[in-house]
């Protein structure tokens, strides 16, 4: 099996629940905590392809952030990367990759269709 790979965020309960079900699988992901070490643009954009994702579909929406860039449902691709290069708390939460495969652990369950 290649590499598994978890966007994690250490405060959100779901992010740990979905790292500790990985390791119930037997799982050692490689652990991103990407508020300290952000994907870059190409990452994102490669993480988009994987989950089969528009970028908004991608944001957090109820964050601060998404306002204070001006975001809506019909904002381009190349400003919502810009706003989740500047702001990675934007970014959804956790990612689980697996191969060319990604998932959104919500509910945490969900990332096992890729594993």
């Amino acid at each position: 099996m290649s590499q598994v790979k978890i966007f994690h965020n250490p405060r959100c309960s779901k992010s740990r629940q979905t790292l500790e079900l990985l390791k119930q699988q037997g799982i050692e992901p490689e652990v991103i905590e990407y508020l300290k070490q952000p994907p870059t643009a190409s990452e994102l954009t490669a993480l988009l392809k994987a989950l089969n994702f528009d970028a908004h579909q991608l944001l957090r929406v109820k964050e601060v952030e998404y306002k204070e860039h001006a975001l809506s449902p019909t904002s381009g691709h190349e400003q919502i990367v810009a706003a989740m290069l500047a702001s990675p708390k934007l970014i959804e939460r956790p990612i689980v990759v697996n191969g060319e495969q990604a998932c959104i652990g919500r509910p945490p369950e969900s990332v096992l269709e890729i594993l």
